[in-house]
């Protein structure tokens, strides 16, 4: 048997302007206009076959069953109020929000993440691709990874994993015909990353080559990418190449390498507690990052 019940905007309508005994506080309060609680109120009464108000002007009063009414629907809505509450903090206690860079998500954390997720099933994990910084004080994140020199403020940090460069190509570049030394570089189409320069690793194979001019990206992912489409020779992190070196889809060339002048970190706000959640993907990643594949 179902229950003929009137609009919950029109008993928050009422239960307002019973508590504050005005119709247009009680607009103020709803963010509505004075008529729009004065329609609810009276299509309510008439609803209920009964006046709820004794109206003098703009001055309003309860009546008796008004009176009647206001206090199990205060009490009604205060349960309501409650078991939204509720499940939404059991719907919180199973949410992990995290926030990570695209290449990173991309290249390192999403082939990685289904064993995290294999083992955590209770946990619904809301990934956030993003290159902006988090503000923990406006955004539902509980953890970011970022990359740099954790000179961050207002956030606690902890170092994750250093990074390092070296180039690397699709097995199929150049028809398979590699660069078998550094100094063949100069005949192949270099990619290049915004902001990740080649000069330092020419420095470091004591090359004397000018920064390259050919094909540049904003993102460290979509520059491994070009590289296992066979577009040319990338400089690429470690972290974004390794699934594709051991799977056979990149090569790396030659044993130079240069360390990043960032790291990897885990990032959280200021002064708060890690959740068990928190703590859950912490030690996961950190078991993950030396896992032999």
């Amino acid at each position: 048997m179902s229950l003929k019940l009137p609009p919950l905007s029109s008993l928050r309508a009422f239960e307002a302007a019973a508590r504050l005994e005005s119709f247009s506080r009680a607009a103020d309060e709803l963010y509505v206009t004075h008529g729009a609680v004065s329609h609810q109120v009276k299509a309510l009464e008439e609803f209920l076959g009964t006046s709820l108000f004794t109206r003098s002007g703009r001055r309003v009063s309860l009546t008796s069953e008004g009176k009647f009414f206001a206090d199990r629907v205060r009490a009604a809505l205060r349960d309501i109020g409650d078991a939204v509450e509720s499940v939404s903090q059991q719907h919180r206690a199973n949410r992990l929000a995290i926030s990570v860079l695209p290449s990173f998500a991309a290249r390192w954390l999403m082939p990685r993440l289904g064993r995290f997720m294999e083992r955590h099933p209770e946990l619904e994990v809301h990934l956030h691709a993003s290159p902006a910084l988090v503000d923990f004080t406006r955004e539902d994140i509980e953890i970011a990874i970022r990359f740099g020199r954790g000179n961050w403020p207002n956030v606690e940090k902890e170092k994750f994993m250093n990074d390092e460069y070296f180039p690397v190509c699709s097995p199929r570049f150049n028809q398979g015909h590699l660069p078998k030394e550094p100094k063949d570089l100069a005949k192949c189409r270099l990619l290049r990353s915004d902001q990740e320069p080649w000069m330092p690793w020419f420095q470091a194979a004591k090359l004397q080559l000018p920064e390259p001019r050919g094909p540049e990206f904003n993102d460290s992912a979509m520059t491994v990418q070009a590289a296992i489409a066979g577009q040319g020779v990338a400089l690429s992190r470690r972290s974004l190449a390794e699934n594709d070196l051991i799977a056979g889809n990149l090569v790396r060339l030659f044993d130079v390498a240069i360390p990043a002048l960032g790291s990897y970190y885990l990032v959280w706000r200021k002064g708060s507690t890690p959740s068990a959640n928190f703590l859950a993907f912490r030690t996961w990643l950190f078991a993950e990052k030396k896992r032999k594949r």
